[in-house]
């Protein structure tokens, strides 16, 4: 085998550049993104070469030239971020992007963020203005709250209010509070980063009201209450409420601060679901400051939406680190139009795909994943399509042990194993993401919607027909 030959077989750089494919290229992109491509696949090339044996598959990489360096160059050209296909169940799926936010919405907020708004200009008095104007009014009206703002995230929340109500002072909250809300970032760092000394009281199981009151101290300046939306503690337990904790600071003149995390403003026990506190209950039961996410079960943008008595908020407006945790106009947006839904319940669990998703009937399931799997079977599909029972999950941290009994579209290959079909379905040109059960890949309707029924269809009849 003669390196040194193949080496030399290797197309020079002009040759390649007068190739039609790669002229194409250069038209769709550009020259000097094309010869980055061409330097990048004929430098793999050589390493190739180098470490090869057979002479035979060191001349078929040199034929794959120049389609190599096209895909090169479209993959390039090709955001890493793409849509991808959610069959897993877990509707606020963390690694998935959270809540999905509504179609309309995200058509009506191109409008504002492709060209200039009003984001920060009041338009009736030809002035600056202030971006949290757009949806505070809407945020007050519907949880009962003096004033409103928001930042990029919930743990930027914890920060913001610390920093502007406690630092260089004492925050008592429950051992049982001292939450991960993910990632590794946990409550007592946040703190420990706001600037105010974390005092822990109770133990992981039973907190008593005597436990506040008998550390607080004149370096006190907050009562705070993390809401375990993320998990469970259950049997020998006891905590202490809000209106509990309410007179007693009210007495040292200090605030009470309420973390809710996963944020809903909908009863969603009504639809069949465990009771989770809802933010109207927390601000009616006289929390002095509420913070919440947007994109866990209020369905909106990833934001952490503060809520509280005015005067409160309004030092949170002034605190220097507000600017580096602001939001920015989509955010803004986003969050007005979701904010208009909750105006009426019904328009909110119809509008909101999060909450549509969570409160859809087991009949309803059922009905759509005997759509989808009739429309896989007319694909013609190599795979044998049933529809089975399965169960959903909240996810993103709310409500852990809540299941929602759904139904899924269960897809056994004939021509491949059904890990291997499950890896494939990832490079998709729209990844479709399934969950495994029974030697089965499974679909599960409920976080899927109507208009994907086609396309996954037709990735599916292409992927497995590939292997006949």
């Amino acid at each position: 085998m003669n390196k040194n030959m193949l080496y030399r077989s290797i197309p020079k750089v002009d040759v390649l550049l007068e190739d039609e494919g790669i002229q194409q290229t250069i038209g769709q992109y550009s020259r000097d993104a094309v010869m980055e491509c061409i330097r990048i696949e004929t430098d793999r090339l050589r390493s190739f070469i180098a470490g090869c044996e057979e002479e035979g598959k060191a001349v078929e990489q040199i034929d794959r030239l120049v389609p190599s360096i096209i895909r090169t160059a479209e993959k390039m050209h090709t955001p890493n971020m793409k849509k991808v296909i959610n069959g897993t169940g877990t509707i606020l799926h963390t690694n998935l992007g959270r809540a999905p936010i509504a179609r309309e919405h995200m058509e009506k907020a191109a409008e504002l963020v492709c060209g200039y708004s009003n984001l920060e200009y009041n338009l009736e008095q030809g002035k600056r203005g202030e971006r949290y104007s757009h949806f505070e009014e809407l945020l007050c009206k519907i949880t009962g709250a003096e004033a409103a703002m928001a930042v990029n995230n919930n743990a930027s929340s914890v920060l913001l209010i610390l920093s502007s109500l406690a630092k260089g002072g004492e925050v008592i909250v429950s051992r049982g509070e001292l939450i991960e809300i993910g990632g590794k970032f946990r409550i007592p760092d946040v703190m420990e980063q706001s600037g105010a000394s974390l005092v822990e009281v109770g133990t992981t199981n039973k907190t008593h009201y005597s436990d506040y009151e008998e550390h607080i101290t004149e370096d006190t300046k907050a009562l705070l209450k993390v809401h375990t939306s993320n998990y469970r503690i259950v049997g020998f337990t006891e905590s202490v409420s809000i209106e509990e904790l309410v007179p007693l600071a009210r007495e040292r003149e200090i605030p009470v601060i309420e973390d809710l995390g996963s944020g809903v403003l909908i009863d969603l026990s009504k639809y069949g679901l465990s009771y989770e506190p809802t933010v109207q209950e927390s601000i009616a039961k006289g929390a002095d400051v509420v913070c919440f996410s947007g994109d866990k079960l209020f369905g909106g943008p990833q934001a952490g939406i503060i809520i509280g008595r005015k005067k409160y908020i309004d030092k949170m407006k002034k605190n220097q680190l507000t600017r580096a945790l602001r939001i920015d106009k989509f955010t803004a947006a986003a969050l007005e139009l979701a904010l208009q839904e909750y105006l009426s319940e019904e328009t909110a669990i119809q509008n909101i795909p999060v909450l549509r998703m969570i409160t859809e009937s087991l009949d309803e399931a059922a009905k759509r994943a005997r759509s989808l799997a009739r429309t896989i079977r007319g694909a013609g599909a190599a795979a044998k399509v049933d529809v089975v029972s399965c169960e959903s999950q909240i996810g993103g941290g709310s409500l852990p042990l809540e299941r929602i009994p759904s139904m899924a579209v269960a897809i056994r290959p004939e021509n491949m194993r059904v890990p291997e079909l499950e890896a494939r379905m990832h490079s998709l040109p729209v990844p479709i993401i399934p969950r495994t059960i029974h030697d089965a890949v499974m679909l599960d309707i409920r976080t899927i919607e109507n208009e994907d029924f086609k396309l996954i269809a037709a990735e599916l009849q292409e992927l497995m027909d590939a292997e006949k």
